[in-house]
């Protein structure tokens, strides 16, 4: 029997979460993020934000990581003031999800950040952020689409050789990049919409602006569970 790649994928921490007679604070994910691990062929865990202590050891017991998106990044992560379009701080979330990051680094762990995702990505890795950019969010909680064209000889590039229209919710980018990221693909406006840590580091780490679990393309996913086998 084929043994699945073990994939966490982090998730939310919210106040007032409602189903059924309950409203509770609640860890939650979009179901769309574990069907697609489980489409791409591994088993997906939920990591809830937790002590940033315990995320080495929550990390060695996987084969990859998803940091998955949401809220924007604390600008205070990467030595900004905040700005006023800027949303609220998740302030257990990111630090949870900066260890889990650092953890799979450190471990060589695969590690593929969705949106806010790759957003942290940076900022781990010492980049800093665009507060505000026009023209990605097509409308207030509506995923809409754009195309994004890889850079040839990237690792993102061999998983998706073509331009190709993803699905993109986000106001926020990359504006320096962290150290030894690279950019993998761009929009028509030259937003940076991937990044990732060259072959020659030994470790397999992407990040993608856009939002693959609300779309059908599987290939970003299977290169990491690929990776992760």
């Amino acid at each position: 029997m084929t043994v699945r790649p073990l994939i966490g994928v982090s998730t939310y921490l919210e106040a007032g979460a409602r189903w059924g007679v309950w409203e509770l604070e609640a860890a939650l994910l979009p179901a769309a993020y574990p069907r697609l691990v489980q489409r791409a062929g591994g088993l997906a865990v939920l990591l809830p934000p937790d002590t940033p202590g315990r995320a080495r050891a929550a990390v060695s017991r996987l084969d990859g990581l998803v940091i998955a998106g949401g809220p924007d990044v604390d600008p205070a992560r990467y030595g900004a003031e905040r700005l006023p379009r800027t949303g609220p701080p998740a302030p257990e979330r990111d630090a949870w999800e900066l260890a889990l990051i650092d953890a799979a680094l450190a471990a060589g762990v695969p590690v593929l950040g969705i949106c806010r995702g790759m957003q942290l990505l940076n900022v781990a890795l010492g980049g800093t952020l665009v507060q505000h950019l026009e023209g990605h969010v097509e409308r207030v909680g509506v995923f809409g689409g754009h195309p994004v064209k890889p850079v040839p000889g990237t690792l993102y590039a061999g998983l998706v050789p073509e331009e190709l229209t993803v699905p993109t919710y986000h106001h926020q980018a990359v504006e320096r990049l962290g150290a030894g990221l690279v950019p993998s693909a761009y929009a028509a406006d030259g937003t940076v919409e991937a990044v990732e840590l060259p072959a020659e580091r030994g470790c397999w780490v992407l990040g993608v602006q856009w939002h693959p679990e609300m779309g059908e393309d599987l290939r970003v996913m299977r290169g990491l569970v690929g990776a992760a086998s």
